[in-house]
């Protein structure tokens, strides 16, 4: 069997699990739309805007 030493104790979980919810999965996503935006934006100054 396991003791608890060997493992994150309920209270540190659930601190983990809302640090991944509430902040890590929100930046992230903020991240990622930001990036694509970012992508097209530098693509558009090479090839101009679509329908030109």
């Amino acid at each position: 069997m396991q003791n608890e030493s060997d493992g994150y104790t309920k209270p540190q979980e659930l601190r983990s699990f809302l640090f991944l919810t509430a902040v890590m999965a929100p930046v992230l996503s903020v991240l990622v739309v930001a990036g694509y935006g970012f992508a097209v934006w530098f693509y558009q100054l090479f090839v101009g805007p679509p329908g030109s």
